[in-house]
């Protein structure tokens, strides 16, 4: 018996006790258990359960009233966990936590499953959650500075603190990060929330439930070969603050440069922490923090050193033209009390203005829950229940679907405004049918599928000149698509602003004029405005 089938026999093995915290259902539809009152006393049902557990409750689906196994179809399986969500909120509750296991064989296989219902409405979360994006050269900290501001813990010196953040065995064995991680930790009254072990999906779900502020991070990639998974972390995620890191000991590279140039095309206010401290001389910090400073001055911006002038004015200053500078280490903590003062203090940049929009950044299916679409809401707000529509599809259609349920950092919300990273599963598609690029849009909204655009676009690096037929990949929010460029006077020279026709390659998106976007192809890159669509 495994551990998981373990907690099953153990809430079987208790059985439905009066007075006691357990429950068993077999299953719950919306026909039969929210029509004629039934709402009202299932619902007194399930505080009872709660308050008989200090707070807590077990709800056995798929069992019997004496405990039998006998499992329900998946899709009877996702409409009691519907109903039960519903009970908890007419309770006082929520669902905390569920776990499936597969019983039977062949057509009659089904689900059984075991729900955490916890006291308390589901979290409203803080209108201050902030979003910071990383960015920098291979090995040069990003993720071990992470790792460090969200633990409070320093670095061993050997990357132990980028643990909490790598989440794939390769990435792990070899010490590089080759997707986007994301980590969180939050501030309250007595200052930094911190997590003992950002691996436990409790801990995180904690730090969201306790925190007055939040702040996310999007830990972005540094290797060289991964750098359109760095353009996507940067483009298609809705980021408050760009975090930079230098490495002391190797100095500002042309990654670094690239790197910045995507986070100042974005138009992302940007601290640069000068990371490694603690492995060279004074003299050598100092030389390394003059290469930043006239990196930022060759690009028209300006350094602010936070030694000199302090956290407070940064804070004040930073802006799209002024970029603060500070020293740090994980291994001795150097610098990490001015991140957190100024991640407690900086202003949330992105408003919840508009509709609800959400670009699709990965994918991935629940047993007993169905597809699930993570991602960071664009603008507006979503909240579980909301009609909505996803797409376009390869042939330009959009599909009607339904937000079942919300998750933040492992918690569930009822409601998610901008700026929030999270995963919403869907009613109404299956997880193969969604794509990275693809949106969610409020249902009734018209959405219009894009193949072409036109565009302002500033030519940044290419070896000899833009010609018509070009084909670039386009990192547009989450979109990164090979696309054909019709540049208006058939050519763009390097450092040139004109106007192109932008035509997807493959299928359509969904396109909204005013969104940036970079375009690469090998070395050559640029930046680009929508500015009309077809």
């Amino acid at each position: 018996m495994s551990a998981d089938r373990a907690v099953l026999e153990e809430a079987l093995q208790r059985g439905e006790q009066e007075g006691g915290n357990v429950e068993f259902k077999e299953r719950l539809t919306r026909a039969v258990h929210l029509a004629d009152g039934r709402m009202e006393s299932l619902a007194a049902q399930l505080r009872h359960r709660v308050l008989s557990g200090d707070g807590v409750a077990t709800y056995v689906v798929g069992v019997t009233d004496d405990g039998g196994i006998a499992g329900i179809a998946p899709e009877d399986f996702s409409e009691t966990l519907d109903v039960l969500s519903l009970l908890a909120e007419e309770a006082g509750a929520h669902i905390e936590d569920v776990e499936t296991w597969g019983v039977g064989d062949g057509a009659e296989r089904g689900l059984v499953g075991l729900a955490t219902i916890r006291e308390g409405g589901i979290l409203d979360v803080d209108d201050d959650h902030i979003v910071v994006g990383t960015a920098g050269h291979v090995d040069h900290g990003k993720s071990t500075l992470v790792g460090s501001l969200v633990t409070g813990q320093p670095d061993n010196g050997n990357g132990s603190t980028r643990s909490f953040l790598d989440v794939q065995p390769h990435e792990v064995e070899r010490g590089l990060s080759a997707d986007l991680s994301y980590a969180v930790y939050g501030f309250n009254d007595e200052g930094p929330l911190h997590m003992q072990n950002p691996h436990r999906k409790s801990d995180r779900a904690k730090i969201v439930e306790d925190a007055d502020r939040l702040v996310s991070f999007v830990d972005t990639v540094g290797h060289e070969p991964w750098l359109r998974t760095t353009i996507r972390g940067l483009v298609g995620q809705r980021l408050d603050y760009g975090l930079l890191v230098v490495a002391a000991d190797d100095g500002p590279t042309r990654t670094t440069r690239e790197h910045l140039g995507i986070l100042l095309a974005m138009e992302l206010p940007t601290v640069v922490a000068i990371t490694k401290v603690d492995a060279v001389t004074p003299e050598r910090a100092e030389e390394v923090e003059r290469e930043v400073e006239r990196l930022l001055r060759d690009v028209g911006r300006t350094p602010l050193r936070i030694e000199r002038y302090g956290v407070e004015a940064a804070i004040e200053e930073i802006s799209e033209s002024v970029v603060p500078i500070l020293r740090s280490s994980a291994v001795t903590m150097e610098g990490i009390s001015e991140l957190d003062q100024l991640f407690e203090s900086l202003p949330k940049r992105q408003a919840d203005e508009g509709d609800f929009r959400m670009y699709i950044d990965r994918t991935y299916s629940v047993t007993g829950v169905g597809a699930v679409a993570s991602g960071t809401v664009n603008s507006g707000a979503v909240e579980v229940g909301d009609q909505l529509l996803v797409g376009p599809m390869a042939d330009g259609t959009f599909r009607e679907v339904e937000a079942r349920s919300i998750e933040m950092h492992y918690y569930r919300v009822d409601r998610a405004n901008a700026g929030r990273i999270v995963g919403i599963a869907l009613k109404g598609v299956r997880e193969e049918e969604l794509e990275r690029g693809m949106v969610l849009v409020p249902a009734g909204s018209e959405p219009n599928a894009v193949r072409e655009f036109e565009a302002d676009v500033m030519v940044l690096n290419h070896p000899t000149r833009i010609r018509e037929g070009y084909e670039p990949v386009v990192h547009l929010e989450t979109i990164s698509e090979a696309a054909i460029f019709h540049p208006e006077g058939g050519q763009l020279l390097p450092g040139d602003t004109g106007t192109t026709t932008v035509e997807f390659k493959f299928r359509p998106y969904f396109v909204e004029e005013g969104q940036r976007f970079v375009f690469r192809e090998g070395r050559s890159k640029g930046v680009g405005t929508v500015t009309k669509v077809r």
